[in-house]
């Protein structure tokens, strides 16, 4: 049985059962690359102090740097028979340089020691997600462009609504990401704190140099109160919260290109890599990769649920359920981390059918809201053009004609305003182009944002 960092007081070796119930080690590897950044830091800071002699600080990290090399190639043997990846790398140190890595432990606990590397490995993985966040909004970005002028049915309650350029569908994607985005950098901004030197709960007698290891490690500030700064898991809540959000986003984007691909809507295809077929029917392209994201939604917001509950009612300071909080952390980060690749290649490689979107807009009910605020503009009062309207498309599904087949004498009697020219109204082309507000599906304001997003992005 492995060594153990706390054995001191204990006569009786651990039951090989508690060992397994307790060990995190299968996960906490993770951590394995930011617990050496952090002790290479934490090691220089003893040396700088003269807590430890500069030839012992100096072995220490050379050897550290040695068992980073080591996990950066890959070879580094993680042993399972130690509780957790941070004991691993300590006796890997011993084993390597001797009795002087028995002094790397000075003047910290593992209590600080992991909050410390989870904090690293946070900030890290924040700034990969945020990349690739980017890359997805370039991925749409660019098929807002390459189909620009393209109109679509809007939807609301999945019933027509109005036109829409699907261009701007497409940027709307782009807004929800880049909120996703800024929630990240608000968690990463308040995770970056140094924790090191807290202790296990109430700091050290030794002079250390908090400051000198937050330099070291690139942390914005040191903690200010080392019980706070040991039990603090909120900014894990607060990275799966924002994942969470990330999640719902990719899902509601995902669920958008399953409707829109079927053949009821059938204007937009998705690319056969991204499908599978049927083992029992030949004609089937299923939409699985977007039906996955959908559904993994699921469990990252199972995550966030499971470390919440895990911290409900925790007294202060440090608790062995703690140990918890990773596992749903890493999922999370995964799953999102692989669905932004996905999407950004769905998005790269999608099609669109003219054909079937023109074909939507044969039922001229979808341009109501149109003809209503026509009205409008001819002095009607908005709730009488709204219902004005309303009549006049009851009579047209009655009598099974489009708007266009009425004659203007027919449309005076629901209105003595109507003139021929709400006829060269009842397109799509003319839907969106009559829109007037800021930050509506006009093609001259959603060609602005595609040119600002495009200097945004750099794309």
């Amino acid at each position: 049985m492995a060594k153990k960092m706390w054995g001191g007081r204990f006569k009786k070796a651990m039951d090989k059962n508690v060992l397994a119930f307790t060990s995190s080690i299968d996960i906490d590897k993770e951590l394995a690359v930011y617990d050496c950044e952090g002790s290479i830091a934490h090691a220089r800071m003893l040396g700088k102090t003269k807590i430890i002699n500069s030839k012992e600080a100096g072995a220490i990290v050379k050897g550290l740097k040695a068992i980073l090399s080591s996990l950066e190639k890959g070879t580094f043997k993680v042993d399972k028979n130690f509780e957790d990846i941070h004991s691993n790398i300590q006796f890997a140190l011993e084993k390597k340089i001797g009795k002087a890595a028995n002094k790397l432990h000075t003047a910290r606990s593992r209590n600080d020691q992991v909050v410390n590397d989870t904090k690293m490995y946070c900030k890290d993985k924040i700034g990969g997600l945020i990349k690739a966040i980017a890359t997805l909004q370039g991925s749409v970005l660019n098929a807002a462009k390459k189909y620009f002028g393209f109109v679509i049915p809007g939807y609301t309650h999945l019933e027509h609504a109005q036109a829409i350029l699907l261009s701007h569908t497409f940027l709307a994607y782009v807004e929800m990401l880049e909120r996703d985005k800024s929630r990240l950098n608000d968690a990463k901004e308040r995770m970056d704190s140094l924790v090191l030197g807290s202790g296990a709960l109430g700091g050290t007698t030794l002079p250390i140099d908090r400051l000198y290891v937050k330099k070291l490690l690139g942390f914005k500030r040191i903690s200010r109160n080392s019980m706070d700064a040991i039990s603090d898991r909120d900014f894990i809540v607060e990275f799966l919260a924002a994942l969470s959000l990330v999640s719902m986003h990719l899902s509601r984007i995902a669920e958008d290109l399953i409707l829109y691909g079927t053949k009821e809507f059938g204007f937009v295809e998705i690319d056969e890599k991204f499908c599978t077929g049927s083992s029992l029917m030949p004609q089937k392209k299923n939409p699985d990769v977007l039906e996955l994201i959908r559904g993994r939604t699921s469990q990252v917001y199972s995550n966030l649920f499971s470390v919440l509950g895990m911290l409900k009612g925790l007294p202060l300071s440090y608790n062995r359920d703690m140990q918890l909080d990773k596992e749903p952390l890493f999922n999370s980060i995964a799953i999102v981390c692989e669905e932004l690749g996905l999407l950004s290649g769905i998005f790269k490689s999608i099609k669109i059918n003219r054909e079937k979107a023109a074909s939507i807009f044969k039922d001229e009910s979808i341009f109501a809201t149109d003809i209503a605020e026509y009205l409008v503009k001819k002095g009607i009062p908005f709730r009488l053009a709204h219902s004005i309207t309303g009549k006049l498309v009851v009579y047209c599904e009655k009598n099974k004609k489009n708007i266009s087949d009425i004659d203007i004498k027919t449309l005076k009697d629901f209105s003595g305003v109507f003139k021929k020219d709400i006829f060269a109204n009842l397109n799509a082309a003319s839907s969106v182009r009559l829109k007037r507000s800021l930050g509506s599906t006009n093609p001259t304001f959603v060609q602005r944002e595609i040119k600002k997003w495009s200097k945004a992005l750099k794309r």
